[in-house]
């Protein structure tokens, strides 16, 4: 370890924002690196633990303490090179990701946890600035190839990983741009899209192919792609989203979350805008859902000049600490305060919404919702809600905006014209043992096989696909494995 008291001499610090006032004005990162000397005084608090719950609390199996000691030490290279031996984009993760590891972070049990996802995105980025990032050709091809239908994480990670195993690797994406939610879905103020594009631009290097405008299915036929390819791995996301089925739904001025974001996205990157404008400029706008996506929508909602920016939550307030109901090293559901609610935001937990109320116009202009009272199973958990009595109210609002999850992947076009199996969830049924669909050499990984997850499962999921997909087109496979035990296989 790097420093064996450097966890009782050094408290958890985090890198410096700019103002509220100063990042509402553009959509550009606003998040500071740290200094060196806090860095290093980060990377010292790691205990180096006998067991580092660490490593399990991370779905990629980072291997956490010995990039921690390499920080410490100044080894930037070794650093650089522990981490990319189990993540593809650490770029991604250390931005975006609600660092599952740190809620595993032994540390975490009486003091805060080591600041892991800083560190780490803290490790790519000088990595970048040495010159440490370069394009991984592989040696020798294989004469296979694999299309990869979906340009997100999850797609990513296991076209990289294919790629570097000697397949070749076409990715087809039904956007004008590569990247799924890393571009269009994540706003621009915490993933700018430079970041992105710059790992693109390396893929490609290491000679991936990228079709965009390619809907399989619709302008592109399923038929051609079974053809021409000797394996297909199907991570295409759970983009259904959940509706809210209450009167007035219909109504101008109720939205999907995602649709409202993607349009933001494609504003920022100066792209074409096709569907009606969405816009929250001197509106009260309401964000049904507590999650990332709604918090997303509240921070962008801010920067397009809303009046005023309410989210509501189903669900009861979060505790700020451990429950006995989420003992650690668990993941906690707790309070979670983010820079977008900073900025400026009403949350309101435990609320319902009854119905949407439009003008003669037919556009929104109010909700009406209802206060939940919850009751709780013996361990402490929220189960049961009734509405209160007498709380029925109406709350001024021009734009509604859904953020409730995703329910499943779409069905209709390429996994009808497949004929893959569907699970229980509507997503496509295949094991996390083998990521192998119904139909022989058709795999799938990320959400549309797990359901909505965490950014790093996409990027966990993409690569041990990968790994299943090299070792059915070639027999064996020497690619990484989070679990040590598959690698032994076939070595």
């Amino acid at each position: 370890m790097g420093k064996p008291t450097g966890f009782k001499e050094f408290n958890r610090a985090l890198p410096s924002k700019l103002s509220v006032a100063e990042r509402k004005q553009n959509y550009k990162e606003f998040v500071s690196l740290l200094p060196d000397e806090t860095l290093n005084e980060q990377s010292a608090r790691c205990m180096n633990c006998g067991v580092p719950f660490c490593h399990s609390g991370c779905p990629l199996g980072n291997i956490i303490p010995e990039f921690n000691e390499a920080v410490y030490q100044k080894e930037w290279k070794e650093a650089y090179e522990i981490l990319i031996s189990t993540n593809n984009f650490p770029e991604f993760t250390g931005r975006i990701c609600p660092a599952p590891c740190e809620s595993a972070c032994v540390l975490g049990i009486n003091q805060p946890a080591v600041t892991i996802e800083e560190i780490e995105k803290h490790i790519i980025e000088i990595a970048f600035n040495k010159g440490f990032v370069k394009a991984r050709k592989p040696n020798v091809r294989t004469g296979k190839k694999v299309a990869v239908i979906g340009s997100g994480p999850s797609g990513l990670a296991a076209a990289a990983q294919l790629n570097y195993a000697g397949h070749e690797v076409i990715v087809y994406e039904r956007d004008p741009k590569p990247g799924g939610l890393l571009r269009f879905g994540i706003p621009d103020f915490k993933l700018e899209k430079n970041v992105v594009e710059r790992r693109i631009a390396l893929l490609e290097e290491e000679g991936i192919h990228f079709v965009c405008n390619a809907n399989v299915g619709e302008n592109i036929r399923v038929n051609d792609i079974l053809r021409d390819n000797h394996a297909i791995v199907l991570a295409g996301g759970s983009t259904i989203p959940r509706d809210l089925p209450i009167p007035g739904r219909d109504l101008k001025g109720v939205h999907y979350a995602m649709d409202f974001l993607k349009q933001q996205n494609k504003r920022v990157s100066n792209l074409p805008i096709e569907e009606n404008e969405l816009n929250a400029s001197a509106k009260n706008v309401v964000v049904i859902g507590g999650g990332d996506t709604g918090s997303d929508c509240v921070g962008t909602s801010n920067r397009q000049g809303a009046k005023l920016v309410t989210q509501f939550e189903l669900m009861p307030k979060p505790p700020e600490t451990r429950a006995t109901y989420m003992p650690w090293p668990t993941y906690p559901m707790l309070l979670k305060t983010t820079t977008s609610h900073e900025e400026g935001a009403e949350r309101i937990w435990g609320v319902a919404t009854k119905a949407f109320i439009g003008d003669e116009f037919g556009h929104l202009k109010a909700l009406q919702i209802v206060d939940l009272e919850w009751t709780s199973s013996l361990d402490g958990r929220p189960s049961k809600f009734t509405e209160k009595e007498g709380s029925i109210r109406e709350i001024p609002c021009e734009l509604a905006l859904l953020a409730m999850g995703f329910m499943h992947p779409q069905k209709t076009g390429l996994l009808e014209e497949l004929g893959i199996e569907l699970d229980d969830r509507g997503n496509v049924k295949a094991t996390e043992q083998a990521f192998q669909t119904n139909v022989a050499k058709v795999f799938t990984a990320g959400d549309m096989r797990r359901g909505q997850s965490l950014v790093v499962w996409a990027i966990s999921e993409g690569r041990e696909c990968a790994r299943k997909v090299d070792i059915f087109l070639t027999g064996s496979s020497l690619l990484e494995s989070k679990d040590a035990s598959l690698l032994a296989e076939n070595i």
